[in-house]
């Protein structure tokens, strides 16, 4: 597994997080670990298809994840993760990769990805436990997020 696919990922979900919750986010420690799949968490899963094949998933507990809803929708408080709080975290997920397959083109990869599916639970999103090559990003008042990039090519 290659550090490499993990950067435009991290700098892209600096940049989106920046742009829509005004908080620019710091890195963490990079590393390899077995993706455990927790409850009370919300995972969004982006496939990737092409030169790399594979998932990445943004995991965040349901605390930082309404309070990134929240920063998302200009301050709004929200006490739970409705509808449209699904749609808002969906949309992180899809403009962080989106922005990040952008990135991987220019380097000369091409990659396209899925839409993205936002899960409550991880036997509902049918994933085993892997390993990942993983970094948190750490959002002042709000929390951590990972980011976990599961690669098969």
């Amino acid at each position: 597994m290659k550090a490499e696919y993990i950067n435009p990922f991290l700098e892209s979900a600096i940049i989106v997080i920046e742009q829509v919750a005004q908080i620019r986010p710091a890195a963490g420690q990079l590393g390899i670990k077995d993706v455990k799949f927790v409850e009370n968490h919300i995972w969004i899963q982006i496939g990737l298809n092409g030169q790399m094949t594979g998932d990445i998933v943004f995991g965040l507990s349901e605390e930082v994840a309404m309070k990134m809803i929240s920063a998302m929708m200009g301050g709004y408080v929200i006490s739970e993760i409705d509808e449209m709080g699904r749609s808002a975290i969906s949309e992180l997920g899809n403009m962080i990769s989106g922005n990040a397959s952008t990135m991987l083109y220019n380097q000369g990869v091409r990659v396209d990805i899925t839409p993205p599916k936002v899960m409550h639970s991880a036997q509902a999103a049918g994933f085993k436990a892997q390993r990942a090559l993983t970094i948190p990003l750490i959002m002042e008042g709000i929390g951590e997020l990972d980011i976990q990039v599961l690669i098969a090519s």
